[in-house]
């Protein structure tokens, strides 16, 4: 009988959250092997030498990785859907199946972007520490009735921001490469098909694009000075799509009205990462997907898929055009 299939995990809220993905690997009588990523480079490559799979985070998936994994590497399961950590291309030139988990956090993201807004627009974080310390110190807000919202990124996310942004009586405008005319035109949403020219028109910039190339510090000082006095700036996407520092001058300017983000250029951040005591700035520890209702259905989905393809069946969503490792003999 051949030995059990070792698996790595890397992602925490996979292991610390209780549900179903849990008993499906057991039931599989998989060895695991349990670390608490994201993960350097470093930390991979002494790690991944006798794994036959991988579930993932934001952990480091460079060639020095798979070169390392393999040959015994058969499948790599991401959990979520950011393939930005990952070498997708030299993954799939490798012949390494690459698993993914898209619309499971579409909502919970959503939700979590309007609390980064609203907290920035009512003071909250501020308010609510005063009172917490016995002071009784009350300061004005914003509404976000009436303001206008420029959605960078209408993906299944941006949709749903759009959506709940109709909901407080805002005024929506998306860009995108593709464009949904249906949906746009159900919930009356403006297009914009480059982004400067939206820019000045924005109270509220909403980042929801993936890190590429191109996106990389997509907001920098140029763009955030076309924005009107005042404005929002909320990143629930990637922090490599902001240019730190030219926020950072923007908050302390006054000219940018609040940064509200879930993601960092480096995680976990330095303590002297400059946007953690820069004024104005509400900063999360990327748990915008951590709820037990999105974490249960990606993990689910993260286990299915690795088990789907070690077991050479069609996994529920495959990021790559890689055939699947022949299934194990009975």
């Amino acid at each position: 009988m051949p030995a059990n299939k070792s698996i790595l995990i890397t992602t925490t809220s996979f292991q610390d959250v209780p549900g179903i993905h849990h008993d499906l690997l057991d039931q599989e009588k998989y060895q695991l092997i349990r670390k608490r990523g994201p993960l350097s480079e470093k930390a991979m490559l002494d790690l991944v030498g006798e794994v036959d799979g991988i579930i993932c985070g934001d952990d480091a998936i460079t060639p020095a990785v798979i070169d390392q994994a393999l040959p015994r590497l058969q499948v790599i399961s991401k959990y979520g859907i950011g393939l930005d950590k990952i070498d997708v291309d030299y993954v799939t030139n490798k012949g390494i199946p690459l698993t993914f988990c898209p619309g499971v956090n579409h909502t919970t993201v959503a939700e979590h972007t309007f609390t980064l807004l609203l907290s920035l627009c009512k003071n909250l974080l501020p308010q609510a520490n005063d009172c917490a310390d016995g002071q009784w110190n009350r300061r004005t807000g914003h509404e976000i009735f009436g303001k206008r919202i420029l959605i960078l990124g209408m993906g299944r996310i941006g949709k749903e921001v759009a959506i709940r942004a109709r909901a407080f009586g805002m005024e929506v405008t998306g860009y995108n490469r593709s464009w949904d005319d249906s949906f746009a035109q159900a919930h009356n949403i403006s297009r914009i098909t480059d982004i400067e020219p939206g820019l000045p028109h924005a109270d509220i910039v909403s980042l929801h694009l993936p890190f590429t190339e191109d996106t990389h510090n997509l907001i920098n000082s140029d763009r955030l000075a076309l924005l009107p006095q005042g404005a929002y700036v909320i990143n629930t996407g990637r922090g490599e799509l902001v240019n730190t520092q030219a926020v950072v001058d923007a908050l302390e300017s006054g000219h940018l009205g609040g940064y509200g983000a879930d993601v960092l250029d480096q995680e976990p951040p330095p303590a002297d990462h400059p946007l953690l005591g820069a004024p104005r700035c509400v900063i999360t520890p990327h748990i915008g997907s951590r709820t037990y209702e999105s974490v249960g259905r990606q993990a689910e989905k993260a286990a299915r898929n690795l088990i789907l393809a070690l077991n050479g069946k069609t996994p529920l969503a495959q990021a790559n055009d890689v055939p699947l490792p022949n299934p194990p003999s009975s």
